[in-house]
């Protein structure tokens, strides 16, 4: 799917007339311009299914010669992200993504894990669908079943607008594979996590 920009110019100007706000003034006149391209740039995820993303940053390195104990995994922590909610398209910011794998026989670039989590993200987005788009992404990529991905965001939903409790952070946790069954996995997962 295509990121329709000129149909975002459109809806922008008459969000501007339905502010009340005249959108051909000085301040406006190239705001639903912007507004396009940056919608452009921060959904681009929304371009992509999540299997099309595992194709894209799918590669990964063979490792049958190193010897790996049963609960060897790799973490990479504190991938900053950002993203839109869906319900009021505000922004999920502060956004820390971490996510762990077992591996099998292969192992992915640790780039690739970034770049899964950055590009999930732009999308409009649930918080837990982020943490489940990311586990299924990365263990297509990795052929492992054994997935977490643990997730920490200020939701502008509820900062800015509504209950307006600034401070206030969701965190999810997202297990697949023997991390959903392993209590001493988890455990281990979380400590690494502080």
């Amino acid at each position: 799917m295509a990121i329709d920009k000129e149909a975002i110019k459109e809806h922008i100007r008459g969000i501007l007339i339905a502010l009340g706000d005249d959108p051909d003034r000085e301040g406006l006149r190239e705001t639903p311009d912007r507004v396009a391209r940056m919608y452009e740039e921060v959904f681009e995820g929304m371009n992509y299914t999540n299997d099309e993303l595992a194709e894209m940053f799918g590669k990964t390195f063979h490792e049958e010669d190193v010897v790996r104990h049963t609960d060897d995994m790799v973490f990479v922590k504190d991938i900053e992200v950002f993203s839109y909610c869906e319900h009021h398209l505000a922004l999920m910011y502060d956004m820390k993504v971490s996510v762990a794998y077992i591996p099998k026989d292969k192992v992915i670039g640790l780039s690739k894990i970034a770049r899964i989590a950055d590009m999930v993200a732009r999308r409009l987005q649930l918080q837990e669908r982020i943490g489940a788009d990311i586990a299924y992404i990365i263990s297509k990529a990795t052929g492992s079943e054994d997935v977490a991905v643990l997730i920490e965001a200020n939701h502008s939903c509820m900062t800015a607008r509504g209950i307006k409790k600034p401070g206030s952070k969701t965190v999810t946790a997202t297990f697949r594979g023997r991390f959903e069954t392993d209590i001493q996995l988890q455990n281990k997962l979380l400590l690494l996590n502080k």
